[in-house]
């Protein structure tokens, strides 16, 4: 199933390259993908789907390609285009890292590392967090952490293993364990966001910006701090990373639907209508495959899990997936932002490059971009 699942991916994401030219998939609209220019936060996930294809076929069609948008994120950089956000280890993990780890680039490398010292920029030392959004000292936005943001961490954590200077593994440390404690609530369910007072540190409460209500519990969210925990764990070493990614990861599927994928949010009220986000259930498959890597045979959370991946994998490549549809994306029915009524239950290239990624993972062993192999 995993093999003729990837080999359709692998040929969609061929003629994309042909149909999108020089700009980058976002989100779809009515089954068809919008393009951009290189200047969103998502930009990065259609490079690591290059480099995915690359490594798995040995296609060289797919390394210009993907070293072509390589090429565009070093021109973004150079402009400073849209680059004020959190974000940058999502667009710069999976496209100048990817390439570093692939091929051993030098100028790749050096990318990478401006890259992260662009992200330290983000830290706010008086309130001791990254900001996610906005300038330093802005009314609205200072003083927010969302949980996406760990998994722009393995850029700093890289960073810090590539030079040798601790300030980036302190950083990447002091962000993970402000998430861990005030984004996981007690019963392993997670805040979207959090706010703390700027000038103090102090914390104010969570939040959300994409989920149903403050309180409740966005499942991309949720998704994040599975597979984000879980590689906190891989850099560090520290067993309550790995005991937090195991926590959420069996809320997670606890809280799963009768076929295993992901609604928008845990706490939406259920009808027919109920937008899913398969791009939840995409991210979470790709973090248990990390988790699951660190546990012991003997865990005994393990057989748990491994039955959630298969479950939810299944599922995604039976109902969810588009083989031998002529279509642009890989996975139906993902969900941007349902309460800003952006792109609800069509294509999302974050959850495209997630359930590839699992799914090589799972068939050859790659482990994609996040850390050196």
């Amino acid at each position: 199933m995993w093999s003729s699942a990837i080999k359709d991916a692998v040929e969609k994401i061929r003629k994309n390259m042909d149909s999108f030219g020089t700009k980058f998939p976002h989100v779809s609209r009515d089954g068809a993908y919008l393009l951009n220019d290189n200047d969103d936060w998502t930009n990065g996930f259609w490079s690591g789907l290059l480099w995915l294809c690359y490594e798995y076929t040995g296609d060289e069609d797919f390394r210009l390609g993907a070293v072509r948008t390589v090429e565009d994120f070093r021109q973004r950089f150079a402009d400073k285009k849209v680059l004020d956000h959190h974000d940058i280890g999502f667009l710069y993990s999976l496209s100048s890292k990817a390439q570093w780890i692939v091929e051993k680039d030098e100028s790749a490398r050096q990318l990478t590392l401006q890259a992260a010292d662009l992200l330290l920029t983000r830290w706010r030392s008086r309130g001791g967090y990254i900001q996610a959004w906005g300038p330093e000292g802005d009314k609205q936005e200072g003083g927010r952490i969302i949980i996406d943001c760990l998994m722009n961490l393995p850029l700093l954590f890289w960073a810090g293993q590539q030079t040798g200077n601790p300030i980036y593994q302190e950083v990447a440390i002091m962000q993970a364990e402000k998430t861990r404690r005030y984004l996981v609530r007690g019963d392993d369910s997670s805040y979207h966001t959090f706010f703390f007072d700027q000038q103090t540190g102090e914390p104010i409460g969570g939040a959300t910006h994409q989920g149903y209500t403050n309180g409740s519990t966005w499942t991309r969210g949720q998704a994040w701090g599975v597979y984000g925990f879980a590689l906190a764990y891989q850099y560090t070493g520290d067993p309550a990373y790995l005991e937090t990614s195991k926590r959420m990861a069996r809320y997670f599927l606890k809280h799963l639907p009768k076929d295993h994928v992901a609604l928008w949010d845990f706490n939406a009220p259920v009808t027919a209508d109920t937008y899913r986000d398969s791009s939840a259930s995409a991210i979470v498959a790709a973090g248990l495959l990390e988790l699951i890597g660190h546990l012991e045979e003997g865990d005994l959370d393990r057989a748990y899990l491994e039955q959630g991946l298969k479950d939810s994998m299944t599922s995604l490549v039976r109902n969810y997936s588009t083989i031998g549809q002529e279509a642009e994306g890989l996975l139906q029915r993902g969900s941007y932002h349902v309460r800003g009524g952006l792109s609800p239950d069509d294509f999302m290239i974050w959850g495209d490059y997630f359930y590839l990624e699992a799914l090589i993972r799972m068939e050859t062993g790659n482990k994609g971009y996040w850390y050196e192999r």
